[in-house]
């Protein structure tokens, strides 16, 4: 499936803390972006893939854009970590003859809406009845515990957790699309913020935004005669380790080896490339902890060594790795990571409001610390 597909439309709604409109029409109007972003019809549009968290359905969504008859559809579940995933199921539909055109979306409204752990009502699945009962109600919590036990064991402090957020709010702040535009971050605010779950403070978690994004797939062959420039998935994979327990890894011998090392041994081991030949990074950072984890499993530092990484402006632009050039989940919005998706679209195509000289490759991963997924792109 090597550079088979490639991603010639990206779409998205505004993003904001409440919008009116409801998840569905979030999701056609991206999705019709994003076919009019590449010149393809609705008609022809025959393979989706979304996330199983995904409050609209696939005959909703055909019946809505005007969809031809649809030959392949799938959903990814664990929320953020099914991002890339969806790009992944549509590159083997159809480099395998199943689809033509595929289209992959998420639309949400957290900003607005409810909490998934926000019923305390409801049965709790069998990892939470590990958790919950014991005081970590929220994926905050969760992740507070393994920033707690990286900062332990590798002597990470707040100012390297502060280096990814500042980052993230820098790049942010040249993007007129992102929530937190205009709106600088100090050393100062970080570290005088509310705890949300020490040691995370109020910027080391997400936003909570309402909005969709959406992206169209094709050939390779096909590509060649769209609108946009295309960009070529050149290797994708899923990863979800032995023995994983989501979040708070509890079985595992090692909690701090999450799925993203499982993830990226599968995808270097199809690709041409390796961490190297990155020129740009959009890495999933729900949680500003992740971002060093991550950087560990996917190879670019060693093992423990991700905090350090963050050090010196190697996370900014011009860096040893520019990361999530429109602000990420941190400070662009959090839509379960397909915003990375298209920034990574964007960069490739040379179109980013934060833009990497020359860039040919790029990392996109979803969440880490749940089974998670990651693509490699590249104009």
């Amino acid at each position: 499936m090597k550079d088979a597909t490639a991603i010639v439309g990206i779409g998205q709604t505004p993003f904001a803390k409440r919008l009116d409109e409801s998840e569905k029409s979030l999701a056609c109007r991206a999705i019709l972006g994003a076919l009019e972003d590449a010149g393809i019809a609705p008609s022809e549009v025959d393979g989706l893939a979304s996330y199983t968290m995904e409050e609209t359905d696939e005959v909703e969504v055909a019946k809505a854009i005007g969809a031809g008859d649809v030959t392949f559809f799938s959903q990814v579940g664990y929320g953020g970590g099914g991002s890339c995933a969806t790009v992944a199921h549509l590159v083997g539909a159809i480099a395998t003859g199943q689809a033509t055109v595929g289209v992959a979306w998420r639309s949400r409204k957290r900003g607005s809406g409810t909490r998934p752990w926000g019923n305390a009502a409801a049965q709790l699945p069998t990892p939470a009845q590990w958790t919950r009962p014991f005081g970590l109600l929220r994926p905050a919590d969760e992740i507070g515990m393994l920033a707690r036990r990286y900062m332990h064991e590798y002597g990470a402090t707040r100012d390297h957790l502060f280096n990814v957020a500042l980052a993230c709010r820098n790049r942010a702040n040249q993007n007129p699309a992102a929530m937190m535009y205009e709106r600088p971050l100090t050393r100062e605010m970080y570290m005088t913020a509310r705890w949300i779950s020490e040691p995370l403070c109020l910027f080391d978690n997400c936003l909570e935004t309402d909005g969709a994004l959406a992206c169209v797939l094709v050939s390779a062959d096909r590509a060649r005669d769209c609108r946009r420039r295309p960009v070529y998935v050149h290797a994708a994979a899923q990863g979800l380790p032995a023995q994983h327990h989501g979040m708070v890894n509890y079985w595992n011998d090692d909690p701090l080896r999450g799925p993203a090392w499982t993830a990226a041994q599968q995808l270097w081991k199809q690709a041409d490339l390796g961490p190297a030949d990155v020129d740009v990074a959009q890495i999933y950072d729900a949680f500003t902890v992740l971002v060093p984890l991550s950087l560990e499993g996917y190879g670019f530092c060693g093992r423990g060594e991700g905090a350090a990484f963050t050090e010196g402006g190697a996370l900014e632009s011009g860096g040893r790795l520019p990361l999530n050039t429109a602000g990420g989940g941190l400070s662009e919005a959090y839509v379960h990571g397909f915003n990375l998706i298209t920034e990574g679209v964007r960069q490739l195509r040379g179109t980013s409001t934060a833009q990497v000289p020359d860039a040919s490759t790029c990392l996109v991963t979803a969440g880490e610390c749940v089974p998670t997924s990651a693509l490699l792109l590249r104009s």
